[in-house]
């Protein structure tokens, strides 16, 4: 049974900085390309950051050089960094398999002073 769930949301000012976490299980972790999506109240899902099973790793236009994504292998963990927040980063923000139907169940992020 493949899971995936995420962890770090909360609420922060902007500016501020949260990290968010993706623990994976029932997969082989290593071999697959994770990414992280994010669905704002009344907007479509949307791509925020994915990695390759190598390191290699792809952003959104709006969160590059804020949002850092990296991996864990050994863990089966992938962690998603976002720097300088703003507002427009509100959101529920899910872990998936991508290529796959395995997402997690999403974690909220708020930025709101």
């Amino acid at each position: 049974q493949v899971q995936l769930v995420e962890s770090g949301g909360g609420s922060v000012q902007p500016g501020g900085s949260l990290r968010l976490s993706c623990a994976a299980s029932g997969i082989a972790f290593g071999a697959r390309v994770i990414g992280w999506y994010r669905q704002a109240p009344g907007k479509q899902r949307e791509f925020v950051a994915s990695i390759l099973p190598g390191g290699d790793s792809n952003y959104a236009d709006s969160v590059k050089g804020r949002f850092t994504i990296s991996r864990d292998n050994a863990k089966a963990t992938v962690y998603l960094q976002m720097n300088s927040l703003k507002p427009e980063d509100t959101a529920v923000y899910y872990c998936a398999v991508v290529y796959t139907t395995y997402w997690g169940q999403g974690t909220q992020v708020t930025v709101s002073s």
